[in-house]
């Protein structure tokens, strides 16, 4: 290879700089977008924590004449600051951690002084008495918080159950709140979180498509890391999809809605399975360019149908579209799978087969099929496209 000379050494090192700076450039405009949208779904939530807080405080000083009520307001605070996913049930185990460990604070304090040991005492206890309670992680944490804010910043003089009162309210101020006032719309919630998921998931089926057409190694690794990346939205999905059927059912007024979740209910453990299933599927098709393995057009095409299967999936579950197209695409990819088994059997291609196969059958019963239907659909699918492909070579055999 030719040295190259300094002014195509400066050229290219200056192509490649300004690829960078337009490659900078649109991450940071994603990254501003992205920002800004955060920022709009946060709102509501910032706004219902500071009027809980200012809500508890008022109640605890007017209604029941607790003067410096910091418990009621913090209470309110650490409960409604809950991600949407953790919330009502979550709030009301917080409220009592608080209140548990600012009572089990407040006698230790009283009857045996402020100090370091007591502090370990207070703590202590405070976790014990949590954990006693069928309390966990953050409900455990939170209660040995509370003792510490007691045995440190507000030591007690007199016992009284004042402060263990605020803590109450700020909890049941905030539950009303997340319920009664403002609930939010599990809807919106759960569309929110779906749409990300279902674009990426479907995104990621065609670039697996793509790895075993072009046969690209490295491409297959990025498809296999790409599949992984799907577990954050996936979570951040069941758990949307967890507090909206809650919602939904506790808010009165988002009952009506307990129908449209239904839909997402249904869907939800099927689309973990599914994106848990397009792992191992790119794991295999990084196995299948690796050995080389012989790979039938239909294998690709299968997996193709099922990217479309999601995105109408997507247009299903978002816009309230019949599941006909995500149903059809479905069993179309099973019904290709028959064909791959009957052009080869090698161990690679059988394991993609396997998992198309696994991840139709998963998004029938996301769509809303009993398990039994979705493996009768499958098997008649199957049956129907090599049906079709032995009429067609009988067709185009030369005649005897």
């Amino acid at each position: 290879m030719a040295e190259r000379t300094p002014s195509e050494v400066w050229d290219a090192t200056a192509e490649r700089a300004g690829e960078l700076a337009t490659s900078v450039a649109e991450v940071s405009k994603l990254t501003l977008r992205q920002r800004l949208i955060d920022l709009r779904w946060s709102l509501p939530a910032v706004a219902q924590t500071a009027i809980g807080a200012a809500v508890a405080w008022l109640v605890a000083t007017e209604v029941f004449g607790h003067p410096g009520a910091f418990f009621a307001p913090m209470s309110a605070i650490i409960a409604l600051g809950l991600t949407y996913g953790q919330r009502t049930r979550r709030a009301l185990e917080l409220a009592f951690g608080v209140a548990l460990g600012i009572g089990i604070g407040d006698a230790i304090i009283i009857a045996l002084g402020s100090g370091a040991w007591q502090l370990a005492l207070v703590v202590a206890l405070a976790m014990l008495g949590a954990i006693a309670v069928g309390g966990k992680g953050l409900v455990v944490t939170q209660a040995a918080s509370s003792a510490v804010l007691v045995a440190t910043i507000q030591v007690p003089t007199t016992f009284t159950f004042t402060r263990f009162v605020d803590a109450l309210i700020g909890g049941t101020i905030a539950v009303l709140i997340n319920l009664v006032v403002s609930p939010i719309d599990p809807v919106a919630l759960v569309r929110r979180k779906a749409d990300p998921l279902l674009v990426a998931l479907a995104a990621t089926l065609d670039d697996i498509a793509d790895v075993l057409r072009r046969r690209d190694h490295d491409a297959a690794i990025d498809a296999l890391l790409q599949a992984r990346e799907l577990d954050e939205a996936v979570h951040e999905f069941v758990g949307s999809v967890r507090v909206s059927v809650e919602t939904a059912r506790y808010a009165p007024a988002r009952r009506r809605k307990r129908g449209e979740i239904a839909r997402f209910a249904a869907a939800a453990p099927q689309l973990d399975i599914l994106t848990r299933n397009s792992r191992v599927l790119a794991r295999g098709v990084l196995r299948a360019v690796d050995v080389d393995a012989h790979v039938p057009p239909e294998a690709i095409l299968a997996i193709e149908d099922l990217a479309v299967a999601v995105r109408a999936l997507r247009d299903e579950l978002l816009h309230d579209q019949a599941p006909e197209r995500a149903t059809q695409a479905t069993l179309r990819a099973a019904g290709r799978t028959t064909l791959v088994l009957e052009e080869t059997s090698n161990l690679a291609i059988s394991v993609i087969v396997g998992q198309v196969r696994s991840m139709s059958a998963d998004l029938l019963r996301g769509i809303g099929m009993t398990g039994e239907e979705s493996r009768v659909a499958v098997r008649k699918a199957a049956g129907e496209v090599a049906a079709e492909r032995l009429a067609t070579d009988k067709a185009q055999a030369p005649p005897a």
